[in-house]
């Protein structure tokens, strides 16, 4: 700024080559370029506004950008008004190229740097916009300058940005859309939002109309893998064929070996190859006709191996892949028409049944279903399965052969009570309640129903179907029949006996035995609990119908059978006491139960007809008093005889220890008395020890007692005294003390109030002295003449003015205090 300011004031500037500087002349207000090389003289009505500056230089291939160009004529010379100043397009710019050096006139200003041209490279492109209108172009619009090139810029347009090319790989394509209505590098009218595919492979330059959305990847598809497509609108796809809006289909390796999907193509998914080996078959449904290219609803197709193929949209398998129905010898195929059709001339109608027995392999056709496959059913003598003719209804059992079931024949499943599954479960004896529990295994109920009578046991089968029944013996193995059912047996159980406490489906033939316990009264009212034993076994003839049926008439023998026998046992002991009844008490119930001969002896069974039931011996396991009044006094007696043992025993352990006792009592008596004399002969000694102990001790106390309190008070005597002096003493030196204080103080302040009087009185003395001397010597500086002046100017003064004025009086106030003028003027 220094530097400006002094050539601006300089007369002469000398103005190197390539520079210049701006001149304004003062008269005219015309600022005018001087260029060099010269000596410019500046005149006085001139003044220097810029310079000396270096001129613009733009090297080749460079450029810059001047606001408020100058207006050149069409010899390019610079254009001047009237006043000879240069015209300028004020707010506009201008682009100047490769030239000699040229100055900036008066408003012209350098946007920014010179700079290189830009150099579009291959693959790229400049986006341009239109910022005015300008040959073809409006303003507004885009278009791109494509490389390898040189960008010459102009004010007219605008740099966007610089748009690179997409690589387009092999495999790949791009989904492009267009962002307005225009004619692609295909030459295809393009309508805004309209998108579509470009796969030529290489650099893709996009138009400027034209906006990326992503890069689509291609499928790859083998001759296992095929992709599955479905129309988004109808169009029209790379294969020629034209597609309509939700119809889907296969592109498969048959048809290209990549497939990228197009704008109007919508991926479902990946199919994969169906494989069928030589043994194996499948069933499409709802199969694509490949005449026509439909696809058959409802329709069912066989497909046998060995082949490959993709399903197509639409179909699906029933039941997968299946392998080829490879039958043995003893295996068949139960087969069953869906359809009316004719195999090997034979004419299936709907329904029909019929098998396909082995050795072969068979693939069932469309009409055909198979409804199981059977095998041929081995059984043993013992074994046997139920089979029910679905024609007729009829179940019947077939044991001891290999059997395979006809077309209208099934097995037929045989239900049991869940009481006899649980007991068939086990080994088919008695089971009481409480061992009543889950079944071992699962029983097969198409199987025939068998059970293995144990030995001396019979078991009882009913046929409702002939209303009849049938007893079987031990060891027997037992198959019942379709209509046949075990007969269970509900017997009593525990002790004493409760009904229905045990299932069993076999009844024991005995011998054995069973326990109850019966309540009895006596002739005197004696209540007593009696724990009876009983053998017994069944009396039956096997060869005899009668007799063997005869053994199931009682539903439950067990409780039958005692309920009879303490009816008995009651009525015998009613008509004895309770001591004769203790005393004879085995005989008694014997006799009652199984009665006497005409010899008077006791018989050896007791026969129940209805059954063929015999007991043939008691046991009197236990007899307890049930009153507590006959318990409690069976129990005193046995108590009183324990305690008249017990005492005697006593007695005579009591007389020992007595004995014993006295003899140690005169020992220990004869001991005591030496030793009390002993202790008697230590104790005097003692007394006269203790007597010297004491007299001694006595007379050391007294005197030493006498003499400590005699010292004592000597001693607080003497303290007493001196305590007294020591504090007259003390009192003594405090009185002197305060006083002294209060003396010194008081001579302390007196002094100081003294000095205190003494300094004010000399400082009022200088005072007055000093203000005498300064008031005589104004008086002597000023003059008796001068002060008679000063006070004779203000009314002097006053009246002179007032006497020039041709005023009598005059009131001078500030405007703020009101003034009375009436009383003023009076």
């Amino acid at each position: 700024h220094g530097t400006t300011q002094t050539m601006s004031n300089a007369a002469v500037i000398r103005i190197k080559p390539y520079h210049y500087i701006h001149v304004l002349d003062n008269n005219t207000n015309v600022t005018s370029v001087e260029v060099g090389p010269q000596t410019f003289t500046r005149m006085d009505h001139q003044t220097v506004t810029a310079g000396p500056n270096d001129m613009i230089m733009i090297p080749p291939r460079h450029y810059c950008i001047i606001q408020n160009p100058v207006v050149r004529d069409e010899d390019g010379d610079v254009v001047s008004d009237k006043n000879k100043q240069v015209v300028l397009r004020h707010g506009d710019e201008e682009i100047r190229f490769e030239q000699e050096p040229f100055p900036l006139y008066p408003g012209e200003k350098l946007y920014g740097k010179v700079a290189p041209l830009q150099v579009v490279a291959p693959n790229t492109a400049i986006r341009l916009r239109a910022i005015r209108d300008l040959d073809d172009k409006v303003a507004g619009d885009e278009w791109l300058f494509r490389g390898p090139g040189t960008y010459i810029p102009r004010v007219e347009v605008q740099v966007v940005e610089i748009v690179r090319a997409t690589i387009i790989k092999p495999n790949q394509a791009l989904r492009l859309r267009a962002r307005k209505e225009f004619v692609d590098a295909t030459e295809v009218v393009r309508q805004a939002g309209e998108e579509w595919i470009v796969r030529d492979a290489g650099a893709y330059l996009p138009d400027v109309n034209e906006e990326i959305r992503e890069t689509v990847a291609a499928y790859v598809l083998t001759e296992s893998k095929a992709i599955q497509l479905e129309a988004v609108q109808t169009f029209i796809d790379v294969f020629g064929v034209k597609r309509k809006a939700g119809e889907q289909w296969l592109v498969t390796f048959d048809d290209a070996e990549t497939h990228i999907p197009d704008v109007y193509e919508k991926v479902v998914g990946e199919v994969r190859v169906t494989t069928l080996n030589s043994r194996q078959y499948c069933v499409v449904l709802d199969y694509v006709n490949e005449k026509t290219g439909k696809p058959v609803l409802g329709g069912r197709q066989l497909r046998v191996g060995e082949r490959s193929f993709f399903l197509k949209p639409g179909e699906r398998l029933e039941n997968g892949i299946q392998a080829v129905h490879v039958l043995d010898s003893e295996e068949a195929l139960l087969l069953r028409a869906r359809e009316r059709y004719i195999e090997e001339d034979e004419e299936r109608l709907p329904g029909d049944r019929w098998m396909i027995y082995g050795p072969c392999d068979y693939v069932p056709p469309v009409q055909v279903e198979i409804v199981e496959k059977r095998r041929s059913i081995p059984l043993d003598e013992n074994e046997g399965i139920y089979v029910r003719d679905i024609k007729t209804g009829q179940v019947r059992d077939v044991t001891g052969e290999s059997y395979m079931l006809s077309p209208y024949e099934e097995l037929w499943e045989k239900d049991l009570p869940e009481v006899v599954e649980e007991l068939l479960g086990k080994d088919g004896r008695y089971q009481g309640l409480g061992q009543r529990g889950g079944r071992v295994g699962t029983r097969d109920r198409t199987r025939v129903v068998t059970y293995r009578t144990p030995h001396n046991s019979a078991i009882q089968i009913y046929d409702y179907k002939q209303k009849q029944a049938r007893v079987v013996f031990g060891p027997e193995l037992v198959m019942l029949g379709p209509e046949e059912q075990f007969t269970v047996l509900s017997l009593s159980g525990d002790v004493p006996k409760r009904p229905h406490q045990i299932k069993a489906l076999a009844l024991l033939l005995g011998p054995d035995f069973m326990t109850d316990v019966v309540v009895v009264e006596t002739s005197d009212h004696a209540r007593l609990s009696l724990k009876l034993s009983y053998n017994w076994h069944f009396d039956v003839d096997h060869e005899n119908l009668e007799s063997s049926e005869s053994i199931f008439n009682v539903p439950d023998f067990v409780g039958d059978s005692c309920k009879a026998i303490a009816s008995r046992v009651r009525g015998a002991v009613a008509a004895h006491s309770f001591d004769e009844f203790h005393k004879h008490s085995a005989r008694l119930i014997r006799e009652a139960v199984f009665g006497l001969t005409a010899e008077g002896k006791v018989k050896n069974r007791f026969h129940f007809p209805s059954n063929n039931l015999v007991i043939t011996n008691i046991d009197i396991q236990s007899v307890e008093p049930v009153d507590q009044r006959t318990r409690d006094a069976l129990q005193k007696s046995v108590q009183l005889a324990i305690e008249i043992t017990t005492k005697s025993q006593e007695a005579a352990a009591r007389h020992e220890a007595e004995r014993r006792e006295q003899e140690a009592r005169g020992r220990l008596e004869r001991q005591k008395i030496a030793d009390e004399a002993e202790a008697e002969r230590a104790k005097t000694e003692l007394l006269r020890l203790q007597a010297q102990s004491a007299a001694v001790e006595s007379t050391g106390q007294a005197s030493a007692e006498a003499r400590a309190r005699a010292e004592s008070s000597k001693i607080e005597g003497e303290a007493a005294v001196e305590q007294a002096d020591l504090a007259a003493q003390a009192e003594k030196i405090r009185a002197e003390a305060e006083l002294a204080q209060i003396k010194a103080k008081q001579e302390t302040e007196i002094g100081h109030q003294r000095s205190l009087n003494e300094l004010e009185i000399s400082r009022a003395r200088d005072l007055a002295d000093i203000e005498a001397i300064k008031f005589k010597s104004i008086v002597d500086a000023i003059g008796a003449d001068t002060l008679q002046s000063i006070a004779q100017a203000g009314p002097e003064m006053q009246a002179r003015l007032l006497q020039g004025l041709g005023l009598k009086s005059f009131l001078i106030t500030d405007g703020n205090s009101p003034i009375n003028l009436f009383n003023t003027a009076n």
